[in-house]
Protein backbone atom coordinates (compact mmCIF):
# COMPACT_ATOMS: atom_id res chain seq x y z
CA UNK A 1 0.00 0.00 0.00
CA UNK A 2 1.39 3.76 -0.74
CA UNK A 3 0.68 6.55 1.31
CA UNK A 4 0.81 9.60 -0.59
CA UNK A 5 1.04 13.44 1.00
CA UNK A 6 0.60 16.71 -0.46
CA UNK A 7 1.32 19.93 1.52
CA UNK A 8 2.93 22.69 -1.47
CA UNK A 9 0.43 25.08 0.10
CA UNK A 10 -2.53 25.76 2.90
CA UNK A 11 -4.28 22.60 1.10
CA UNK A 12 -3.18 19.45 2.58
CA UNK A 13 -3.69 16.10 0.88
CA UNK A 14 -2.94 12.54 2.29
CA UNK A 15 -4.44 8.87 0.72
CA UNK A 16 -3.35 5.27 1.18
CA UNK A 17 -3.76 3.61 -2.45
CA UNK A 18 -3.47 -0.32 -2.67
CA UNK A 19 -3.32 -0.08 -6.35
CA UNK A 20 -6.51 -1.24 -6.87
CA UNK A 21 -8.51 1.14 -4.95
CA UNK A 22 -8.18 4.30 -3.00
CA UNK A 23 -8.44 3.18 1.17
CA UNK A 24 -8.78 6.37 2.01
CA UNK A 25 -8.36 9.97 1.41
CA UNK A 26 -8.21 13.09 3.08
CA UNK A 27 -8.24 17.28 2.11
CA UNK A 28 -8.17 20.24 4.28
CA UNK A 29 -7.00 23.55 4.62
CA UNK A 30 -3.95 23.87 6.61
CA UNK A 31 -3.47 27.60 6.94
CA UNK A 32 0.11 26.76 7.24
CA UNK A 33 -0.03 24.41 10.36
CA UNK A 34 1.13 21.71 8.93
CA UNK A 35 3.59 20.96 11.39
CA UNK A 36 1.33 20.28 14.24
CA UNK A 37 -1.68 18.84 11.75
CA UNK A 38 0.12 16.25 9.18
CA UNK A 39 1.34 13.55 11.33
CA UNK A 40 -2.01 13.51 12.92
CA UNK A 41 -3.97 13.33 10.39
CA UNK A 42 -2.01 10.91 9.01
CA UNK A 43 -2.63 8.47 12.04
CA UNK A 44 -5.90 8.99 11.98
CA UNK A 45 -6.56 8.10 8.51
CA UNK A 46 -4.75 5.02 9.02
CA UNK A 47 -7.28 4.27 11.77
CA UNK A 48 -10.25 5.29 10.34
CA UNK A 49 -9.39 2.75 7.31
CA UNK A 50 -8.15 -0.31 10.13
CA UNK A 51 -4.76 0.28 8.22
CA UNK A 52 -0.91 0.24 9.79
CA UNK A 53 2.19 1.93 8.96
CA UNK A 54 3.83 -1.50 8.68
CA UNK A 55 0.85 -1.79 5.56
CA UNK A 56 2.82 0.86 4.33
CA UNK A 57 4.96 -0.39 1.38
CA UNK A 58 5.85 2.63 -0.81
CA UNK A 59 5.72 6.56 -0.35
CA UNK A 60 4.52 9.45 -2.77
CA UNK A 61 4.90 13.22 -1.71
CA UNK A 62 4.12 16.42 -3.84
CA UNK A 63 7.36 18.00 -4.36
CA UNK A 64 6.11 21.59 -5.95
CA UNK A 65 6.25 24.23 -6.92
CA UNK A 66 4.75 26.00 -3.63
CA UNK A 67 5.25 27.29 -0.42
CA UNK A 68 9.01 27.11 1.15
CA UNK A 69 7.90 25.97 4.68
CA UNK A 70 4.47 24.07 3.18
CA UNK A 71 6.57 21.71 0.87
CA UNK A 72 9.60 21.31 4.03
CA UNK A 73 6.94 19.77 6.15
CA UNK A 74 5.66 17.39 4.33
CA UNK A 75 8.69 16.46 2.48
CA UNK A 76 10.79 16.11 5.43
CA UNK A 77 8.47 13.72 6.91
CA UNK A 78 8.24 11.44 3.92
CA UNK A 79 11.74 11.46 3.73
CA UNK A 80 12.24 10.71 6.97
CA UNK A 81 9.69 7.80 7.02
CA UNK A 82 11.64 6.42 3.59
CA UNK A 83 15.31 6.20 5.18
CA UNK A 84 13.62 5.12 8.77
CA UNK A 85 11.63 2.48 7.46
CA UNK A 86 13.58 1.53 3.98
CA UNK A 87 10.40 2.93 1.50
CA UNK A 88 10.53 3.31 -1.32
CA UNK A 89 9.67 7.21 -2.32
CA UNK A 90 8.44 8.39 -5.46
CA UNK A 91 8.60 12.53 -6.00
CA UNK A 92 5.50 13.81 -8.07
CA UNK A 93 5.50 17.43 -9.15
CA UNK A 94 2.01 19.29 -7.68
CA UNK A 95 0.83 21.09 -11.12
CA UNK A 96 1.01 17.01 -12.38
CA UNK A 97 -1.20 16.42 -9.61
CA UNK A 98 -3.67 19.67 -10.32
CA UNK A 99 -3.77 18.22 -13.97
CA UNK A 100 -5.55 15.41 -13.53
CA UNK A 101 -8.18 17.31 -12.43
CA UNK A 102 -9.66 18.50 -15.71
CA UNK A 103 -10.68 16.37 -18.78
CA UNK A 104 -8.42 16.40 -22.23
CA UNK A 105 -9.18 18.48 -24.74
CA UNK A 106 -7.37 20.12 -27.53
CA UNK A 107 -6.78 23.34 -25.83
CA UNK A 108 -3.98 24.39 -23.85
CA UNK A 109 -4.25 24.15 -19.86
CA UNK A 110 -2.64 26.36 -17.30
CA UNK A 111 -2.46 24.99 -14.00
CA UNK A 112 -1.64 27.69 -11.14
CA UNK A 113 -0.81 27.39 -7.17
CA UNK A 114 -0.36 30.34 -5.52
CA UNK A 115 3.39 31.17 -4.25
CA UNK A 116 2.46 33.92 -2.18
CA UNK A 117 2.68 37.95 -2.01
CA UNK A 118 0.19 38.01 -4.61
CA UNK A 119 2.06 35.90 -7.05
CA UNK A 120 1.33 32.43 -8.56
CA UNK A 121 3.24 29.39 -9.95
CA UNK A 122 2.19 28.36 -13.66
CA UNK A 123 2.59 25.63 -15.66
CA UNK A 124 1.54 24.69 -18.95
CA UNK A 125 -0.03 21.38 -20.57
CA UNK A 126 -1.05 20.00 -23.92
CA UNK A 127 -3.19 16.88 -24.69
CA UNK A 128 -1.39 13.89 -25.79
CA UNK A 129 -2.75 10.97 -28.01
CA UNK A 130 -2.77 9.14 -25.03
CA UNK A 131 -5.39 11.43 -23.31
CA UNK A 132 -3.16 12.39 -21.16
CA UNK A 133 -2.12 16.29 -19.96
CA UNK A 134 2.11 16.19 -20.59
CA UNK A 135 3.75 19.29 -19.13
CA UNK A 136 5.50 21.84 -21.10
CA UNK A 137 9.50 22.61 -20.91
CA UNK A 138 9.46 25.17 -18.09
CA UNK A 139 7.32 26.66 -15.13
CA UNK A 140 6.51 30.34 -14.10
CA UNK A 141 6.06 32.78 -11.66
CA UNK A 142 3.87 35.52 -12.77
CA UNK A 143 1.47 37.89 -11.36
CA UNK A 144 -2.86 37.73 -12.37
CA UNK A 145 -2.00 40.59 -14.73
CA UNK A 146 0.85 38.82 -16.28
CA UNK A 147 -0.91 35.91 -17.01
CA UNK A 148 -3.83 37.78 -18.33
CA UNK A 149 -1.33 40.18 -20.88
CA UNK A 150 0.41 36.12 -21.60
CA UNK A 151 -2.82 34.25 -22.76
CA UNK A 152 -3.00 34.53 -26.80
CA UNK A 153 -4.43 31.73 -27.81
CA UNK A 154 -7.89 29.49 -26.06
CA UNK A 155 -6.56 28.61 -22.58
CA UNK A 156 -8.02 26.50 -19.65
CA UNK A 157 -7.30 27.54 -16.20
CA UNK A 158 -7.54 25.59 -13.28
CA UNK A 159 -5.76 25.77 -9.61
CA UNK A 160 -5.76 27.52 -6.59
CA UNK A 161 -7.01 31.59 -7.01
CA UNK A 162 -9.03 33.92 -5.43
CA UNK A 163 -12.49 35.29 -5.98
CA UNK A 164 -10.37 38.44 -7.56
CA UNK A 165 -8.48 36.48 -9.79
CA UNK A 166 -11.43 34.00 -10.56
CA UNK A 167 -13.49 37.27 -11.53
CA UNK A 168 -10.51 38.84 -13.84
CA UNK A 169 -10.26 35.67 -15.84
CA UNK A 170 -13.85 34.97 -16.04
CA UNK A 171 -13.36 38.63 -18.35
CA UNK A 172 -10.58 37.10 -21.05
CA UNK A 173 -12.43 35.76 -23.94
CA UNK A 174 -9.64 33.32 -24.36
CA UNK A 175 -9.52 32.25 -21.00
CA UNK A 176 -11.86 29.80 -20.21
CA UNK A 177 -12.03 29.01 -16.17
CA UNK A 178 -12.57 25.67 -14.48
CA UNK A 179 -14.75 25.10 -11.44
CA UNK A 180 -13.21 24.96 -8.40
CA UNK A 181 -14.17 21.45 -8.40
CA UNK A 182 -12.45 20.81 -11.00
CA UNK A 183 -9.24 22.81 -9.43
CA UNK A 184 -8.87 20.70 -6.57
CA UNK A 185 -5.29 19.01 -5.77
CA UNK A 186 -6.71 15.26 -5.31
CA UNK A 187 -4.90 13.35 -3.00
CA UNK A 188 -5.89 10.35 -4.31
CA UNK A 189 -4.42 11.22 -8.11
CA UNK A 190 -1.31 12.25 -6.16
CA UNK A 191 -1.35 8.26 -4.71
CA UNK A 192 -2.19 6.83 -7.97
CA UNK A 193 0.94 8.65 -10.37
CA UNK A 194 3.38 7.80 -7.58
CA UNK A 195 2.07 3.99 -7.80
CA UNK A 196 1.86 4.39 -10.96
CA UNK A 197 5.74 5.89 -11.45
CA UNK A 198 6.58 3.16 -8.77
CA UNK A 199 5.87 0.22 -10.53
CA UNK A 200 7.18 1.90 -14.27
CA UNK A 201 10.41 2.36 -12.17
CA UNK A 202 10.40 -0.83 -10.37
CA UNK A 203 9.70 -2.93 -13.94
CA UNK A 204 12.55 -0.89 -15.55
CA UNK A 205 14.84 -0.41 -12.43
CA UNK A 206 18.27 -1.44 -12.63
CA UNK A 207 20.72 -1.88 -9.65
CA UNK A 208 17.67 -1.78 -7.68
CA UNK A 209 16.82 1.56 -8.28
CA UNK A 210 13.15 1.65 -8.44
CA UNK A 211 12.67 5.13 -6.79
CA UNK A 212 14.10 8.07 -6.13
CA UNK A 213 17.05 9.32 -3.91
CA UNK A 214 15.39 10.16 -0.55
CA UNK A 215 18.03 11.96 1.30
CA UNK A 216 18.80 13.59 -2.03
CA UNK A 217 15.10 14.75 -3.05
CA UNK A 218 14.74 18.18 -3.21
CA UNK A 219 11.27 20.65 -3.65
CA UNK A 220 10.83 22.51 -6.57
CA UNK A 221 11.23 26.30 -5.47
CA UNK A 222 10.30 29.39 -7.90
CA UNK A 223 10.91 32.65 -7.32
CA UNK A 224 9.54 35.84 -9.11
CA UNK A 225 10.91 36.24 -13.11
CA UNK A 226 11.92 32.83 -12.63
CA UNK A 227 11.70 30.28 -15.93
CA UNK A 228 12.90 26.58 -14.50
CA UNK A 229 12.80 23.71 -16.34
CA UNK A 230 10.44 20.59 -14.70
Amino acid sequence: MLLAVDTSTTQVGIALYDGTQVVGASSWYGKLRHTTSLAPEIDALLKRTNSKMNDVTALGVAIGPGSFTSLRVGLSLMKGLALARSLPLIGVPTLDILSTAVATREVRLACLLQAGRGRLAVGYYNASDAGVWEPEENLSVMRIDELVESIEEPTLICGELSAEEREIIAKIDLAELCSPAHSLRNPASLAEIAWERYQAKSTSAKSGQNADDAASLSPIYLQVGAQIPS
